[in-house]
């Protein structure tokens, strides 16, 4: 259990008392509701929740042998679990941590996955992927520097009014006003994505002049979070994929 004076990276696992209410949806039912989850990081990118076995709730069943069934998968240290309501059956779901094996600070706590459920709240608001980090920070930042990007030597940007995103421990992002890319060269993508920071994306493809596509290289957020309002009719580039100058300098 933390101090209260660590600081990231944690060595895993590190578990803290967020002091929020997470209500967790399946199959039409509220299956977790608590007012103490803990907040676990099982590796140093990004944490998720676990939950005592009295966070899990049923209107149709008991927890055990009924939200809650043996999916026969036992680990060092953990019972999978199935998670039942009605019809609906998300399997192996659940993780119990026994407190045998490498993580017995785990002990008497059960992993939902994120993605086996149908939404997640902390207290009446949505959140997306996993729960957001809060060591981690997010600025935007508006800049007058020259902003060049190249596609195989074509230029598909050019800009003095662009954005730098910095998102901690990640590279830093450029968003560019639409208006100052050419758009021509730009066809709409199905490939869609969402940040927990930042919201859903959609992206675009690039087919340049002599006929070459390029996947998924650009992307934008229609309605972006709160705390990245500024990137509204923005778009970002891959920059590992594209040739990017700041102010005549060549990024690396």
């Amino acid at each position: 259990m933390s101090s209260g004076y660590d600081k990231p990276p944690f060595k895993a696992p590190h578990i803290e008392d967020p002091k929020k209410r997470v209500r967790v949806l399946f199959g039409g039912e509220m299956v977790v509701d608590t007012y103490k989850p803990k907040l676990v990081w099982e590796n140093p990118f990004y944490p998720v929740y676990f939950f005592s076995l009295s966070d899990f709730k049923s209107e149709s069943n008991s927890v055990k042998d009924g939200l809650l069934r043996d999916s026969d998968q036992v680990g060092e240290g953990t019972i999978t679990y199935d998670l039942y309501v009605k019809d609906r059956v998300a399997k192996e779901a659940v993780t119990e941590f026994t407190g045998e094996g490498k993580y017995k600070e785990l002990a008497g706590l059960y992993k939902l996955e994120f993605a086996s459920a149908d939404a997640w709240f902390e207290e009446d608001e949505r959140i997306y992927v996993h729960p957001k980090d809060p060591y981690k920070r997010i600025d935007v930042l508006q800049t007058s520097r020259r902003v060049r990007i190249e596609v195989n030597g074509v230029e598909v940007a050019n800009t003095k009014r662009a954005c730098f995103l910095l998102e901690t421990g990640l590279r830093r992002r450029t968003y560019i006003p639409i208006m100052d890319t050419q758009v021509e060269y730009f066809t709409p993508s199905d490939t869609t994505s969402v940040c927990p920071y930042k919201g859903w994306a959609n992206y675009f493809d690039v087919k340049l002049p002599n006929g070459k596509v390029h996947k998924d290289i650009v992307w934008y957020y229609r309605t972006p979070s709160a705390e990245c309002i500024k990137i509204t009719g923005m778009v970002a580039f891959y920059d590992e994929k594209v040739t990017v100058w700041v102010d005549d300098e060549k990024q690396e």
